[in-house]
């Protein structure tokens, strides 16, 4: 049973309900249901259901009018975070509403008023029952005077909404959660799988389906980071060294005909005096006529005999005579 009364809590709620039982059923936990249905035969599930999908339309609004700038991406990354389990359950402790919450035995010896899963449900389901009652300005006004009173920004990770962007952005895919339920002890235990594809990306267990899908999508984030990062580092090992520059080539010379010397000779030169000294045009040479040598001349045509000098060296003889 719970521990404070229904009118107090409709004080603080700042709505006066038309049809009490409909706040009653939005407090009743279906243990509480099937352990004392003479009280409240009916539970919350139903209006949280119903208070879910006005909790959707109202944070959509407001984001709406707020960010009239901000795309539908941001949009839905913005209101996931205002309606999550951690936001619902801070609205709710704010209210004090655990202490209204009719329970099943077990569950309220086990600290069930406290738990963060059902404060947020019962949220829900008590703005689904002032919906019905008072109408959407009552429903919008329940919600968004507390959310706008929380003493600072909501701190839960979206991880959801963070893995549905980036599943979407690299595959094209929406990711679907694969969960089930398995009790270990006193409290139940649910495992969350969640797939791109026929690929799964993480697997997360908690004490709720929302919890163990939330784990299961911060498990597939970690992994597709780790992905990207070690397919980063493969491209770069593979990435081919870049090719040597080919030397740009420098000014050609057509020197063969204009210098006269050798290889080794214009290299010293370009070195010693620079391209534009090898590259002025030499003035040119005069050409050298080249004499053919004199083949000596016979001494006998060249020389004239000298006549013969009247000296010792010639003797003059008469001719003879005839008769002695």
């Amino acid at each position: 049973m719970p521990t404070g009364r229904l009118e107090e809590l409709e004080e603080k709620i700042g709505v006066a309900f038309g049809d009490p039982a409909l706040l009653r059923e939005a407090l009743t936990h279906s243990s509480f249901a099937n352990e004392s249905p003479q009280i409240s035969p009916r539970d919350n599930e139903r209006l949280e259901y119903l208070g879910d999908a006005v909790l959707q339309l109202i944070t959509a609004e407001y984001l709406f009018k707020l960010r009239p700038g901000s795309k539908e991406g941001e949009m839905t990354q913005l209101r996931s975070a205002m309606v999550n389990t951690n936001t619902l359950a801070a609205l709710a402790e704010e209210l004090g509403l655990g202490d209204y919450l009719f329970l099943g035995k077990g569950i309220a010896k086990g600290g069930g008023r406290g738990l963060k899963s059902l404060l947020a449900n019962a949220f829900e389901a008590v703005l689904g029952a002032i919906f019905l009652d008072a109408g959407y300005d009552a429903a919008y006004h329940y919600y968004l005077d507390r959310f706008r009173s929380l003493p600072e920004p909501v701190q839960d990770e979206n991880f959801k909404g963070r893995l549905q962007q980036v599943v979407q952005e690299r595959f094209g895919l929406t990711p679907y959660y694969d969960s089930a339920g398995a009790r270990g002890g006193r409290q139940r235990e649910y495992t969350a799988v969640v797939y791109a594809g026929a690929d799964p990306l993480g697997t997360g267990h908690g004490a709720t389906k929302q919890a163990a899908e939330q784990e299961a999508a911060r498990s597939a984030l970690s992994e597709l980071d780790r992905r990207a990062a070690s397919s980063k580092g493969v491209r770069q090992r593979r990435r081919p060294a870049p090719e040597p520059e080919a030397p740009k080539p420098e000014a050609v010379m057509d020197t063969e005909a204009d210098v006269d010397s050798t290889a080794l000779d214009k290299a010293v030169a370009l070195a010693e005096y620079g391209t534009s000294e090898v590259l002025a045009e030499p003035e040119p040479k005069p050409r050298r006529r080249s004499r053919r040598p004199r083949q000596p001349a016979d001494q006998s045509a060249a020389t004239p005999q000298a006549e013969p000098a009247w000296g010792a060296e010639h003797e003059f003889t008469e001719a003879p005579t005839g008769g002695a």
